[in-house]
């Protein structure tokens, strides 16, 4: 077993590692997005905060490391271009960099970046709504993120269940620090898999500040997973109440981190978690609306937006960002 690392904002790093890439194998190629297009804004949506070190954003490049085709590799993304001819330099290193790992990693972008979402339906929407226009104008360019695997989306949501995001980002790190892999002369890591979570003893997934609850959840979920009993993949062919029924029977799982889940890992753009306490407050503070809101009171305010709810949901998230100064 490797030595566990608790790590904290202070002390996860997040600037490149100098030095030279000798050895290392490297590809450089283009994607062209489907317009508008604005890589800051997409990827803050699936960073949701700065001390994300899984995520990587400096401003100008997007970092992110994955294991493709049995290879691990770092994935450089930086935006040429503005979101109207939008165009994107990437850059994939890694050990070995044949076509069949260049092919995934193109798969991978457009999945995680929502590259060729066809968007216009929404800002047809949003131009005949002064609230909606508003706001789709403000972040104009931005794609609806998605997790690379459905597992990864359940797991982020474990961990952040009844605790700030803030909090909830850094034991991800920890996570990923101390379980995932990182690529040849690259300071990220993976995400863990469920192979790379099943193998861990609870004790040291509690020294990664997880609640035992949590702790059980990850673990059952992990060992499902590799045992073949529970297939995520397949959560894409079941409807919105089939998929939430299927989510919720697994230990640790209710209809927040179902809902979550539908929109972050498998791009149901119509779903916003309307248990999100947070996103509830955003939707309030957005449409200046003097009471709170319910779960009920959410899906009644966005009946009149409803194909593109969730998709709302990710504004929302960079309004709030934008606030606080972040974005």
């Amino acid at each position: 077993m490797s030595k566990i690392l608790v790590l904290n904002s202070e002390t996860v790093p997040t600037k490149k590692l100098k030095g030279t890439s000798i050895g290392l194998g490297k590809n450089t190629f283009s994607l062209e997005p489907l317009p508008p297009f604005r890589l800051e804004f997409t990827v803050w949506a699936l960073r949701r905060r700065p001390d994300n070190a899984i995520d990587e954003w400096d401003g100008k490049v997007y970092r992110r490391v994955l294991a493709l085709e049995d290879q691990i590799v770092e994935l450089g993304v930086t935006q040429q271009g503005p979101p109207d001819v939008p165009q994107l330099q990437v850059e994939i290193s890694g050990a070995r960099i044949t076509p069949a790992v260049k092919k995934t990693a193109i798969a991978a972008l457009n999945h995680l970046l929502g590259l060729q979402i066809d968007l216009s339906g929404f800002y047809r929407l949003a131009a005949q709504d002064r609230n909606l226009q508003m706001l789709a104008e403000r972040f104009r360019g931005l794609k609806p993120p998605r997790f690379p695997t459905p597992f990864e989306a359940l797991v982020n949501a474990i961990v952040c269940q009844q605790i700030t995001l803030t909090l909830g980002i850094q034991i991800l790190n920890n996570l990923a620090y101390n379980c995932g892999e990182a690529a040849n002369g690259s300071d990220l890591h993976t995400f863990p898999g469920p192979f790379d979570l099943a193998e861990r003893e609870p004790g040291e997934l509690k020294i990664l500040k997880l609640s035992r609850q949590k702790v059980r959840a990850i673990s059952e979920l992990s060992r499902a997973v590799v045992d073949g009993q529970v297939d995520l993949e397949k959560l894409s062919n079941l409807n919105d109440d089939e998929a939430t029924t299927r989510l919720c029977q697994l230990w640790g799982v209710g209809r927040w981190t179902a809902e979550y889940v539908l929109l972050r890992g498998l791009g149901r753009l119509h779903v916003f978690p309307g248990d999100d306490a947070g996103a509830r407050n955003n939707l309030q503070r957005w449409l200046r609306l003097k009471m709170p809101l319910g779960y009920e009171d959410v899906h009644r305010v966005l009946a009149q937006w409803r194909p593109f709810a969730g998709f709302i949901y990710f504004h929302l998230l960079l309004y709030r960002l934008a606030e606080r100064g972040i974005i």
